[in-house]
């Protein structure tokens, strides 16, 4: 079974509103990083552009 890493990373004094972030946010929760990735580049919100800045940033972090 693969083993599941988990990373957190945070984004702060983003001037944008959580709601808007967590329509987003559903998209991706729970999906591979790989498909994560695929879905906000063609999400077409702002919101996907900050998320998809802190999901490399928390992936940046296994490396």
């Amino acid at each position: 079974m693969a083993e599941v890493k988990e990373a957190k990373a945070i984004a702060k004094y983003v001037r944008i509103a959580p709601r808007k972030v967590r329509i987003v946010m559903n998209l991706i929760r729970g999906k591979d990083i790989a498909d994560a990735f695929a879905i906000l580049k063609f999400t077409p919100k702002r919101g996907a552009v900050l998320i998809e800045k802190v999901l490399k940033s928390a992936v940046d972090l296994f490396r």
